[in-house]
């Protein structure tokens, strides 16, 4: 039988001690390998790039590069890293941007010692994890996610494509960019925005980005 290989992890936080503290408790189980740390963001990236981890754990308040510009940079290259945001924040603002953008993980520092390894085990698995402190935040966000698609069920119908189109138009993104970060033509996008329009039953010049901004949090 063949042997699991461990899920890869990289640290990246600017407070060494708290970063070592992190380290330790993924070297302490036997089906985690780290592979990297990072005190900066920009050292987080380019460690990203070059060691292609399962997951990274990044902090948000990083010099150079905070851990959601870090995240942008790894949706923007398509690069198969799953990942968790380490903040002091509780702000649900911040929460909301993080699973907005792609997070799977969302970690407080005050309790990261004891959920670090849940989280990365359940990000490893594909799922969703975020800190218990936050969790009427997150009932909130799934509650009004679901009002948002008994209000339009076209939601439910659109592609994988079309979603990702949506996602990026909510992020301001103009065709050219999403047509860039996706990898297909402008005409494709096009072509995209107006099948969700019509799913959506949206109608007038600025209708899909107006939706899109609306309602960002919820889709």
């Amino acid at each position: 039988m063949k042997p699991v290989s461990p899920v890869t992890v990289l640290i990246a936080d600017d407070h060494p001690i708290f970063r070592r503290g992190l380290c330790g408790i993924i070297a302490g189980d036997s089906s985690l390998r780290l592979v990297g740390e990072a005190a900066d963001g920009e050292q987080a990236w380019r460690l990203i790039q070059e060691l292609r981890p399962t997951l990274a754990v990044l902090d948000n308040h990083m010099p150079r590069l905070t851990g959601l510009q870090v995240g942008r940079l790894v949706f923007q290259h398509r690069v198969p890293v799953g990942l968790i945001m380490l903040t002091v924040d509780t702000e649900e603002a911040l929460l909301n941007k993080a699973l907005n953008l792609g997070f799977k993980g969302y970690l407080l520092k005050e309790t990261a010692a004891a959920d670090l390894l849940h989280a990365v085990h359940a990000v490893a698995k594909g799922n969703a994890y975020v800190t218990p402190a936050l969790s009427d935040a997150l009932i909130r966000r799934q509650r009004a996610s679901s009002e948002l698609r008994g209000q339009k069920p076209g939601l439910d119908k659109l592609s994988p494509s079309e979603r990702a189109v949506l996602k990026l138009i909510a992020e301001d993104r103009t065709s050219k960019e999403i047509a860039a970060l996706l990898g297909c033509s402008h005409r494709t996008v096009d072509t995209h925005r107006q099948h969700i329009s019509q799913k959506l039953e949206l109608s007038g010049t600025h209708s899909l980005l107006r939706f899109a901004f609306d309602h960002k949090s919820e889709l």
